[in-house]
């Protein structure tokens, strides 16, 4: 399909194809078929190895080690990258890091540049974003948000306890999301605050169990954090004091689109595993892939693939112009359903070898799950979609749509 990509984005994106066909790929079959473990040192290795073919970090600016390229133009390279369990870390494009290099890249001071961006970005240290609360606290609705930072003179006292602080327990610090006036609504009353894990009273609890394939030896895990006191400057205010959810807004509007592509990614290599083992898998007298039940299914999931293409790169799109936020909305929600339906469809293809884990569907599937949740609910970008389907159409427009001509009427007769 043509998706009137620009030439640059293209090429990089062919070049990154290359890499995870000649290297990525390769290496990730053989640890899984090996049961082994991705130590981080080789990950370390392909660092070195997309530096010398100008793959490195494509999402960040020249100036700080990375290749540059404009948001649209990273897309078909982050679904390059999402092919591979290993391909997104593979190139420094993994997230969390990739989403705070990101806020830290738009808003943050020169300072904070040049002491946390820079180093993040070529990986001498890691990050994680530390916004997500167990219960009662801010979660599905932010505005729950219990955390506190206070100021004290010229430093914030951080209270708090967090949870799925994704790569959390090896980061050399954490984004938090705090209330900083609880005077104000918490849209106008929250900030985001950059936090050193070796600060005192920072208290990484454990690293929460959960589903998902990950086979490198990385502990950054899904951590749980309390703050107990934390005392950090004022200065370590990312963005302007009471921005927080506008700079997490930055942040996760274009993390979504990236997640979207580099699971739409994972779909179509596992979409492409199937059909190549239904041409060669025997049933009943005929290869599977003959069967009219199994291809109309693999043409649904082709053309909802797509259609989920086709979305994030228009929602990618309106981003540049605005904060596009039904846009995302709508393409995050139709393609964690899409990349979770496809992949269960690819699975189901390939019988035993779908659940046994000599091909890498199975975790696939223990990976892709997840998506419907993390980044937002499904339930919680649905009900921003039918807010803005109900409340945020104008009301003259729902009276023009309302009004008929009585006159224009008819009487039905017997030829109706």
């Amino acid at each position: 399909m043509e998706y009137h990509d620009s030439e640059t984005a293209t090429e990089v994106a062919q070049r990154i194809e290359s890499f995870m066909d000649e290297i990525v790929i390769p290496r990730e079959r053989e640890a899984l078929a090996d049961d082994d473990v991705i130590q981080m040192s080789e990950i370390k290795r392909l660092w070195e190895l997309a530096k010398e073919r100008d793959l490195f970090a494509p999402q960040m600016p020249e100036e700080y080690g990375g290749q540059g390229l404009d948001f649209q133009d990273m897309l078909p390279s982050f679904e390059q990258v999402g092919r591979s369990l290993i391909g997104a870390l593979s190139i420094r494009a993994n997230a969390p890091q990739e989403g705070n290099m990101h806020a830290l890249e738009k808003v943050g001071t020169e300072d904070q540049k040049e002491r946390w961006l820079r180093p993040l970005v070529q990986g001498e240290i890691s990050s994680a974003f530390s916004m997500t609360e167990p219960m009662q606290g801010g979660g599905s609705d932010p505005k729950m948000l219990r955390t506190s930072a206070l100021k004290d003179g010229d430093e914030w006292v951080i209270n708090g306890h967090k949870w799925w602080t994704s790569y959390g327990m090896d980061a050399d610090f954490l984004l938090v999301m705090a209330r900083t006036d609880f005077d104000a609504h918490p849209y106008e009353g929250s900030s985001i605050v950059l936090v050193p894990t070796d600060a005192e009273g920072v208290n990484v609890v454990r690293n929460i169990p959960h589903m998902g394939a990950d086979i490198t030896d990385r502990v950054g895990g899904h951590a749980e954090i309390k703050y107990e006191n934390v005392r950090v400057p004022v200065e370590n205010t990312i963005g302007e004091e009471g921005e927080g959810f506008r700079v997490a807004q930055l942040r996760l509007g274009g993390g979504r689109l990236t997640h979207c592509m580099r699971y739409s990614g994972m779909a179509q290599r596992a979409l492409d595993i199937a059909k190549a083992y239904l041409s060669e898998r025997e049933g009943f007298g005929e290869p599977l892939s003959d069967k009219q039940a199994l291809r109309h299914r693999v043409a649904d999931a082709e053309t909802r693939l797509h259609a989920a293409r086709t979305m994030i790169r228009h929602a990618a799109r309106e981003l540049d112009r605005s904060d596009a936020r039904i846009e995302v909305a709508m393409a995050k929600t139709f393609t964690a359903n899409v990349t979770s339906d496809v992949i269960d469809l690819a699975l189901q293809c390939c019988g035993a070898n779908g659940i046994g884990k000599d091909l890498p569907i199975a975790h696939f599937y223990e990976e892709v799950r997840k998506f419907r949740i993390v980044d937002g609910a499904d339930e919680v970008h649905r009900r921003s979609i039918a807010r803005w389907a109900f409340e945020d159409v104008p009301s003259d427009e729902m009276e023009r749509v309302l009004r008929f001509d009585p006159d224009r009427l008819v009487e039905p007769d017997d030829s109706h």
